[in-house]
């Protein structure tokens, strides 16, 4: 993929946010207009530039229109909106075979009675959404030195073993099926390695500086990087590995990978001993 212009912020309002495996940036239209203003338009690039293109997997481009007016009208006029975002993305350098999906979703229905401001609630519906698809980081690719995403008979004090399948949602300590499947690999080579003690570190992402945990919604309590620890050494437990190699510690958002947010809502392993014999040279 060439490169990306360095660009400048859009004159209208736009959200951007992200979830596991995604990104998302919202531009927003006029009423009854499809054509981008040139600012608006250079903002959805710049967004796309400050992610790593070799992590895109695709895009899709979703139209949206208020509530007014005719659905066939709607459709055509919500279409028009996702089109001209592509067009404007292919002129800077993306490629269309990766933009997987383009729809006009037509109108979004206004509950009045919810809303006490509906001016503003319709303004947020004639919208564009630009949802960018990323494939998953494999913790061995960062080359992060003493990490690693399995446990080896070799492995010294002060090495982590980073679950790459053991994320979680945002303000969650629950245990996924996918991270559960993980957790039963490593309790294999735990099993197999018996000579290695081990803390099980939790880590959490995106609170301020100034809050180094972050709150459980289900416990509703400042203790997520805690819970999240426990849930593992928990599992591990029903796994069978004894409770005298474990222990679990949170470390909120202290320990950083500096990478992305969905890596740093994690659950590591530190290596804290390793009675295995010396191997003789």
């Amino acid at each position: 993929m060439k490169p990306f212009i360095s660009l400048l912020c859009i004159v209208l309002t736009s959200l951007t946010f992200a979830q596991e495996g995604e990104e998302i940036h919202s531009l927003f239209f006029d009423f009854d207009k499809y054509i981008l203003k040139d600012l608006q338009a250079d903002a959805v690039v710049e967004f796309v530039s400050k992610i790593d293109t070799s992590r895109i997997a695709s895009v899709e481009i979703y139209g949206y229109c208020d509530d007014r007016g005719k659905d066939e009208y709607n459709f055509v006029l919500s279409t028009n909106r996702a089109n001209a975002v592509k067009d404007k993305l292919v002129e800077k350098g993306i490629r269309s075979k990766i933009i997987i999906s383009l729809q006009g979703k037509g109108r979004i229905m206004l509950d009045e009675d919810m809303q006490t401001n509906v001016p503003e609630a319709r303004s947020k519906n004639r919208r564009v959404d630009v949802v960018i698809n990323l494939k998953p980081i494999e913790i061995e690719d960062l080359k992060i030195p003493g990490v690693y995403n399995s446990v080896h008979s070799e492995a010294i004090i002060g090495d982590r073993i980073y679950l790459d399948k053991v994320l979680f949602e945002r303000g969650s300590s629950i245990l996924t099926n996918e991270a559960k499947k993980e957790l039963d690999r490593i309790a294999v080579q735990l099993h197999k390695n018996k000579n290695i003690h081990f803390e099980i570190q939790g880590h959490v992402c995106c609170t301020p500086t100034f809050q180094k945990e972050a709150v459980d919604r289900d416990t509703k309590k400042r203790e997520l990087s805690i819970n999240r620890a426990k849930r593992v050494y928990k599992y591990l437990l029903l796994k069978q590995i004894s409770k005298s190699r474990m222990t679990f510690k949170g470390y909120g958002n202290t320990q950083s990978l500096k990478k992305t947010s969905s890596l740093d809502r994690r659950v590591e392993l530190l290596i804290t001993k390793n009675e295995a014999p010396v191997k003789k040279k």
